[in-house]
């Protein structure tokens, strides 16, 4: 943890929690903590956490404050305990890494909420905000059979969200062909640019015609692999734009406007309404999840495509598609 957020958060006075959790709570009286993996200042998925932070601060006009963890489980505790201890009323672990360490502290502050990004749990106070990020992949995936031959998946940890998300990927390629041919790789990082370059370049070399990275901040390697190889190979930008990384690439943007969500689940909680369950967003909730194309590509994709894609997103929506195992 950095030290020097430690003492900020130190010097905060902790505030008398009720036994129950029911009362709402005045604006100054209600503060809101994030855990990241990594600096905020990161392109991705650090990002996204950091806005739906900065999301809520602006407009339930709460306090927030947020720390920036290393991929080291043994100071996930700690970190959650620091928040609690010192009157947080919600603390967002932002990733699945996060899940256990708060089933662990939760049951010690019944009255604070912990949410964990990118999870379906649901214990009492524990509650997983997921978004399906499987939908948008499933879109993705379908593009890429129209348009490609074959495809290579580069994700960071081999960890249920990621592997939702590929899995979501592949299903729609294979809606269109059921025998399209995957390749998926994982590095084992969410920082290793080079690992995950390099996984790109091998899956180029091999003939992939659509390269997808899912790896946060060691996405931007596979990205750069990509430009690399020319306007040959084709990808889908997501999380953040990486338009400038790869102009001549990318066929579209899946952006994930995650402080919209948060900002309504935490306005509920401020309110005495804790979510009684696991909260998932998915294409329906079309303020959350954006799915958009890059008119400007050497070859866009095309209408037909478009309008093709367009049902399937409405069917996603509605529920007639399932997009990955339940």
């Amino acid at each position: 943890m950095n030290l020097g957020r430690r003492a900020c958060l130190a010097g905060i006075a902790a505030l008398t929690l009720s036994a129950t959790f029911s009362p709402a709570l005045a604006e100054e009286d209600f503060k809101m903590g994030l855990l990241v993996l990594g600096s905020v200042t990161e392109e991705g998925w650090n990002r996204i956490g950091y806005n739906a932070l900065k999301g809520v601060e602006k407009e339930l006009g709460v306090k927030v404050g947020y720390v920036e963890l290393q991929q080291n489980p043994a100071s996930f505790e700690k970190a959650f305990r620091d928040f609690a201890s010192q009157g947080y009323n919600v603390i967002l672990g932002h990733g699945f890494e996060l899940q256990d360490a708060a089933l662990t502290v939760g049951p010690e502050y019944p009255d604070v909420t912990f949410l964990i990004s990118s999870s379906t749990i649901y214990e009492d106070n524990v509650i997983g905000l997921n978004t399906d990020t499987s939908q948008p992949f499933y879109l993705m995936g379908v593009i890429a059979a129209k348009t490609g031959k074959s495809a290579g998946l580069v994700g960071g940890m081999e960890i249920p969200p990621i592997q939702q998300a590929f899995e979501g990927f592949t299903n729609g390629a294979r809606s269109v062909s059921a025998d399209f041919p995957i390749s998926e790789a994982y590095i084992g990082s969410f920082t290793d640019t080079t690992a995950a370059k390099e996984a790109a370049l091998s899956m180029i070399s091999q003939g992939a015609e659509f390269v997808l990275p899912n790896a946060s901040g060691a996405g931007i390697g596979g990205f750069q692999a990509i430009a690399e190889s020319g306007s040959k190979v084709k990808t889908f930008s997501i999380f953040s734009d990486y338009l400038e990384v790869a102009p001549d690439n990318i066929l579209g943007m899946y952006i994930a406007d995650y402080a919209q969500g948060v900002v309504r689940i935490v306005k509920g909680i401020k309110e005495g309404n804790r979510p009684e369950g696991n909260v998932e967003f998915g294409l329906a909730d079309q303020d959350v999840m954006k799915f958009s194309y890059n008119d400007k590509a050497p070859n866009p994709v095309s209408e037909d495509v478009r309008k093709y894609v367009e049902d399937v997103k409405a069917k996603i929506a509605a529920g007639e598609i399932q997009t990955r195992k339940r």
